[in-house]
């Protein structure tokens, strides 16, 4: 059957903010999308919408584990099913190119292959499922610095070799889709990129769906002609019907916007049937992949803590303010159910020894949250959070819409996702409820909007911002998450009513959002610590990032932990040496603090089952499994890529070419103060009788000491560029050898040039040359 130019062309853009357009008479129904990779992210950005929350990327490309990746994959793929979403938006295969950028947790590695092999792994793992993936973003959305202006500027080799190739993988494992990022390469619009969107559809032949990420396009003829099929979200604002007219005018052909049609019906006919759930244990797989990605890099054998301890402190603001996810618009709703760290720790050995907490700095550093009871009671059964009322214009004297229980302290809408308004129409909000204060002193009050705020209590204003920023500017106001603060001095027991007003114009999107803090002091909060830690027989020391620190559009000004955090481990470690570091990063980082700690172990964004996971791992009922998935230099000089700031004209250089991340550092004879691929789990290994036969290296693992572990053996080519070209994890009993079996990936070799044998070294990171081999061609 053969669609009308105008049925094509409406095809071409999706049907809303989640949907496909359908073609009912070729069994092509609509598709739900979400957003992704940690989970399946509610389309409302709604706190009620929970959804598993898997490992970030980082952890899973730790975990050095494929198969372990391609289970949390399907088990996104299972959530997808039960919340009736066809595809997701992931995984994200873009890489960590600096230690600065903002969305690093979501990518897998600095290293290309790793970072292609894991995401291939998580899309068969999805699609298993009947699921979609949706790898974005095409292609050198590797930082967020004026990410929807930035121009990277690379050349042909290094877009191929590191770029591109994690994509090709995922194109090769069958992804349902490629998602075009927001920023331009070589000057083009990635949307309107013809050379690499041909590249995908004519060299790698692909047969899938090109969308743009959403309100990505800026062109109608020129998308189209590039090769971009679907313009999301719906409605159309380029494509569409606007398809339709380029034909007309001889801008674009009516083939092309039929192929491009006919690619949407095969998206939608591939993955608008039946869905095959995995059969998985969730909760084990959470816990186990967490531990799996956590990275040991120091322990004197502090790690795991002794049976004989009598007292334990926990401290530093990540045992109860723990980041499991970053700040973008795919966070996901965590369960309720999900233990903190220091809640993990508290129910399995408090019943064996006494535990102490103290933050030692604030533990919402940001935007601290609400605790509030409903300034209305809606009947809803909702002890906690705040009424909120939506209004049809900006009087909040009259009758609001409608009224509901929202227990968050940050609140999102886009217009055509929620029922309770229009919000690119002039309306209001309040949100109001009952907060009572535990301390004496001042609070801090803050409130923050895309439009004029204002915060009361009691009546009385405390923040007032009058700014309406122009509706381009909306969704910038909403990724900073800035607020104003003000103060009001309340007695301990005292119960105060807070209302938080936001008057809106009409925008595609709208925010609020709010919190308080209550009195206290550093010096006070440093000083609880280190007495603590004093009187303590071990710490276990939780920094890092907290409230979703890591957030689309801005990335990071340094690699350093908080100075305050970083002032807290000094005091503490002076207080008490037997002290393990837990740092909770999504990203690599100036671990020079803790070179000589006695303990130091990056557990990353773990996932809904940190605690879980961390408290398995200091127990010792299960081992850190992971190896670093990115380089930590010794300083910040050290990394080939680090800048993220285009210059005046917004071009960002891929100066580094292919030597990006450890790459670079060997070829300037750079050792790092943690390469690629180290870690150490609770047991030792020994390596020999390395060997090439049939194409593959071979080598004999040793588990030598007296508890079950894993080792994770890694191939590199010898020659320039140095370069990741197979690893191999095994799990041994203790005492048992097996033979590691290590495939050259044909993706890394056929950038080697010459025709003699291939000199490859195998070790146990980017560091350790512990054999020499040569690979014959």
């Amino acid at each position: 059957m053969t669609l009308s130019l105008t049925d094509a062309g409406r095809l071409t853009a999706g049907a809303t903010m989640w949907t496909t357009g359908a073609v009912p008479e070729q069994n092509a129904r609509s598709l739900m999308l979400a957003d992704g990779p940690m989970g399946v992210a509610s389309g409302r950005v709604d706190e009620r919408d929970v959804s598993v929350l898997t490992p970030a990327p980082v952890a899973q490309g730790a975990s050095w584990d494929l198969d372990l990746v391609a289970q949390m994959g399907a088990l996104v793929g299972n959530d997808a099913i039960a919340m009736g979403v066809d595809a997701l938006l992931a995984p994200n295969v873009n890489m960590a190119r600096s230690p600065l950028a903002g969305r690093a947790f979501e990518y897998y590695s600095e290293d290309p292959l790793l970072t292609g092999l894991c995401g291939a792994a998580w899309v068969r793992g999805i699609q298993a499922t009947g699921t979609a993936a949706v790898a974005k973003h095409f292609v050198c959305n590797d930082s967020e610095t004026q990410r929807d202006t930035m121009n990277a500027v690379i050349d042909e080799a290094t877009l191929r070799q590191v770029y591109l190739l994690p994509f090709e993988m995922a194109c090769a494992a069958g992804c349902g889709g490629i998602m075009t990022a927001y920023n331009r390469i070589n000057g083009a619009w990635c949307a309107e990129a013809a050379g690499p969107l041909a590249i995908v559809r004519n060299e790698w032949a692909y047969g899938g769906v090109l969308m743009s990420d959403f309100f990505a396009t800026h062109s109608t003829a020129a998308t189209l002609n590039a090769g971009l099929d679907l313009e999301m979200p719906g409605p159309a604002r380029f494509l569409g019907a606007k398809a339709e007219t380029a034909v007309a005018q001889g801008e674009t052909t009516a083939e092309r916007v039929q192929d491009a049609a006919a690619r949407v019906i095969r998206f939608n006919q591939r993955f608008g049937g039946a869905k095959t759930p995995a059969t998985l244990d969730a909760e084990e797989l959470l816990t186990a992949g967490a531990a799996a990605g956590f990275v040991l890099l120091r322990n004197d054998g502090l790690l795991p803590l002794a049976p004989t301890l009598r007292t334990l402190a926990v401290i530093g603001p990540n045992a109860t303010a723990p980041c499991y996810q970053g700040g973008t618009f795919a966070r996901i709703a965590v369960t309720p159910e999900a233990l903190t760290p220091l809640q993990a720790i508290e129910a399995a050995l408090g019943g064996q020894l006494a535990i102490v907490h103290e933050p030692g700095v604030d533990p919402q550093p940001r935007l601290p949250s609400m605790p509030v009871t409903p300034a209305m009671d809606l009947g809803d059964g909702c002890a906690t959070g705040l009424t909120v009322e939506y209004f049809a214009g900006h009087d909040l004297a009259t009758e609001p819409l409608s009224r509901e229980t929202r227990a968050t302290n940050s609140l999102v809408w886009f217009h055509g996702v929620h029922e309770q308004g229009r919000f690119n129409e002039v309306g209001a909000v309040r949100a109001s409820g009952w907060f009572t204060a535990q301390a004496d002193g001042p609070h801090r009050f803050y409130a923050g909007a895309t439009g004029p705020v204002v915060l009361k209590v009691d009546g009385q204003e405390v923040v007032r911002r009058d700014v309406q920023p122009p509706a381009s500017d909306i969704m910038g106001v909403l990724k900073a998450g800035d607020a104003d603060e003000g103060i009001v001095t309340l007695h301990a027991g005292q119960r105060v009513l807070v209302d938080v007003e936001l008057r809106y114009a009409p925008a595609r999107v709208q925010g609020l959002w709010y919190g308080v803090r209550a009195p206290d002091t550093p010096d006070a909060m440093l000083a609880r610590a280190v007495e603590a830690a004093r009187q303590a027989d071990a710490v276990v020391l939780m920094l890092g990032e907290t409230a979703d620190a890591s957030v689309e559009s801005k990335d990071r000004a340094d690699t350093r932990l908080d100075p305050a955090q970083l002032r807290l481990a000094e005091a503490v470690r002076a207080a008490n040496p037997r002290t393990a570091i837990v740092v909770n990063v999504g990203h690599a980082f100036d671990a020079g603090f803790a070179r000589d700690a006695a303990a130091l172990l990056v557990a990353w964004y773990p996932g809904q089952n940190f605690g879980k996971a961390l408290v398995d791992v200091l127990s010792g009922r299960r081992e850190p499994g992971g190896r670093l998935p990115m380089t930590l230099a010794a300083q910040e000089a050290d990394y080939p890529a680090f800048d993220l700031t285009p210059d005046a004209e917004g071009n960002l250089a891929y100066a580094e070419g292919v030597l990006v991340g450890y790459r670079g550092m060997k070829a300037r004879g750079t050792k790092a103060l943690f390469p690629l691929g180290a870690g150490q789990g609770y047991t030792r290994f020994a390596l020999a009788n390395a060997r090439v036969e049939g194409g593959q290296v071979l080598v004999d693992v040793t588990n030598t000491g007296t508890r079950p572990g894993s080792e994770v053996v890694q191939a590199y080519l010898a020659q320039s560029p140095f370069a990741l070209v197979g690893f191999a994890k095994l799990h041994l009993p203790a005492g048992e050898t097996a033979t590691a079996q290590i495939a050259p990936s044909p993706y890394i070799l056929r950038s080697v040039a010459g025709t003699g044998p291939v000199p490859l070294v195998l070790g146990r990171d980017a560091e350790d040359a512990a054999f020499a081999l040569e690979l014959p061609r």
